[in-house]
C-alpha cells in the first residue's frame, strides 16, 4: 500500500504539544513529531479495539512481547529474550528512573555533549553532577573525543554513561569500533551504559544501526537499552516505551524501582499500536525513509542555494537536522528570537543541547514537502529582509 507523505493534516486545536504551544501565525519545526499519519495497519487495530467499549487494566500478550523480539532481530540483527523487556511510561522519565535507580545523589553522570536537553534534565533535576565529553566538530562531521571522554570516565564518583544512538542533535550513527571503545572505557570503570536507541529505525543508507548491547554479551550485562516504537511510527502520545536489560540483577533493580513508585502497566492503546506496528508497519516505514531522504535532499539544496551562510550537518539518522547557524552571526538566543519572530518558524535552539550549541538550531523534517518548502522560504525572506544574504 502506497501512503501518501504528502498529504497535509491540520494539527491546531487538537492539543498537539507541537502546534497549539505557538501562535497561530508561526510553523512549528522544532519537537520530534511527524506530521505524518500513523501506518494504517496501526489506525485499524486501535480502531478495532477501541470499539470493544471496555478499556481495563491492560496485560501484554505473548505476542507483544514477540513482536518486539522479532523486530529487533529482523531490524537490529539482536536476538533479545522476552524476560529482558522491561516496561517504561517513556524514553525520558525512564532516563530519571535509572539515574534515580542506579545512582546516589552528588554521583556523576557522563555524557557527550551536544546532547538531547533532557538527559542533562535527568541528572540535574535529580541533583547528580554532569560530566561531560563534548564532541568535535571537524570537516562537517562530529567525531567523540576518545582521549577526553576516557579521562571523564575515570573520574572518581562516574557511576552512569548516558549514550544517544543514534545521536540527537547531530545525526550520528555510532560505528562498531567507536560503541566499542566506548564499551571498554565503561567496563573499565564500572560504568552502566544507559542506551537511548528511540531513534534506531530511522537511518539513511548506507549506515547501519549497531544496538549497543549487541556487541558483546559483557556490554549487554552492563547496559540499559531504551527503545519505542513512537519516533518510528509517530505514536508519541501513546506510552510505547520499553527497556532491554539482560542482566537480571541489573533489571530486578529497575524492576524494583518501578514498584516502588506503583508504575505497573502500560497505556491500553499503546500495546495494541507497539504489536500491530512490529508486526504490520514496515512497508510503510520504508516509504518514510525514502520521504525523509528525498526531504533531507531538499533541504540540503535550499539551503546550498539560497542560505548559503547556514551550513547543513549531514545527518546519518534521524529526521531532527542539525543546522549551523553560526555564519548569521547571532549568539544563541538572538538567534532564536530571530527565528521566531522574523522568520516565524519554530525551530528547537541549540544552545538547550548544551554550550556546544550555540549558534546552531535544529530543524524537524518529518513533515509535508510543502510545509519543509514553506518554512525555508521563510527564512530565507527573514534572511534577505535583514541582509544576512
Amino acid at each position: 500500500m502506497k501512503h501518501d507523505f504528502n498529504k497535509v493534516i491540520g494539527r491546531r486545536n487538537t492539543d498537539s504539544i507541537k502546534w497549539d504551544k505557538a501562535d497561530e501565525d508561526i510553523l512549528p519545526m522544532w519537537i520530534a513529531d511527524m506530521d505524518f499519519e500513523a501506518p494504517k495497519p496501526v489506525v485499524d487495530a486501535m480502531v478495532k479495539r477501541a470499539e470493544h467499549g471496555i478499556y481495563g487494566y491492560p496485560l501484554p500478550s505473548a505476542a507483544y512481547h514477540q513482536s518486539v523480539i522479532d523486530w529487533m532481530k529482523r531490524r537490529h540483527q539482536w536476538e533479545i529474550k522476552e524476560e529482558w523487556i522491561a516496561h517504561s511510561i517513556g524514553i525520558v522519565p525512564a532516563l530519571h528512573f535509572v539515574v534515580q535507580a542506579y545512582t546516589e545523589p552528588e554521583d556523576k553522570v557522563l555524557m557527550l555533549k551536544p546532547i538531547y536537553y533532557p538527559f542533562m534534565d535527568a541528572a540535574n533535576m535529580n541533583k547528580r553532577e554532569i560530566v561531560s565529553s563534548s564532541l568535535i566538530l571537524q570537516n562537517g562531521r562530529y567525531e567523540i573525543d576518545f582521549e577526553d571522554f576516557e579521562k571523564k570516565a575515570a573520574m572518581p564518583g562516574v557511576k552512569l554513561f548516558l549514550l544517544c544512538s543514534p545521536h540527537n542533535p547531530v545525526g550520528r550513527v555510532w560505528s562498531h569500533a567507536e560503541l566499542s571503545r566506548l564499551g571498554e572505557i565503561c567496563l573499565r570503570n564500572q560504568i552502566i551504559v544507559v542506551s537511548d536507541e528511540i531513534h534506531q529505525d530511522l537511518v539513511y543508507k548506507p549506515h547501519r544501526h549497531i544496538p549497543f548491547a549487541s556487541i558483546q554479551d559483557t556490554f549487554g550485562q552492563n547496559s540499559i537499552t531504551c527503545v519505542s516504537p513512537s519516533k518510528t511510527f509517530n505514536l508519541a502520545g501513546l506510552q510505547t516505551s520499553f527497556l532491554i536489560i539482560p542482566a537480571a540483577a541489573v533489571r530486578q533493580k529497575y524492576i524494583d524501582y518501578l514498584e516502588t513508585h506503583c508504575i505497573r502497566r502500560p497505556n491500553t492503546f499503546g500495546v495494541v499500536a507497539v504489536q500491530a506496528a512490529y508486526q504490520y508497519g514496515e512497508e510503510w516505514l520504508e516509504q518514510l525513509l525514502d520521504y525523509l531522504q528525498e526531504n533531507l535532499n531538499y533541504l540540503k539544496g535550499f539551503i546550498k542555494e539560497h542560505l548559503p551562510s547556514i551550513k547543513v550537518i549531514e545527518p546519518e539518522a534521524t529526521y531532527l537536522i542539525w543546522l549551523d547557524c553560526r555564519g548569521l552571526g547571532m549568539d544563541g538566543p538572538a538567534l532564536h528570537e530571530f527565528f521566531m519572530k522574523k522568520a516565524k518558524v519554530f525551530l528547537d535552539e541549540g544552545y538547550i543541547f548544551g554550550e556546544e550549541g550555540y549558534g546552531f538550531e535544529r530543524i524537524n523534517i518529518a513533515c509535508p514537502r510543502s510545509m519543509l518548502t514553506e518554512g525555508l522560504q521563510r527564512i530565507e525572506k527573514a534572511c534577505r529582509t535583514s541582509n544576512l544574504i
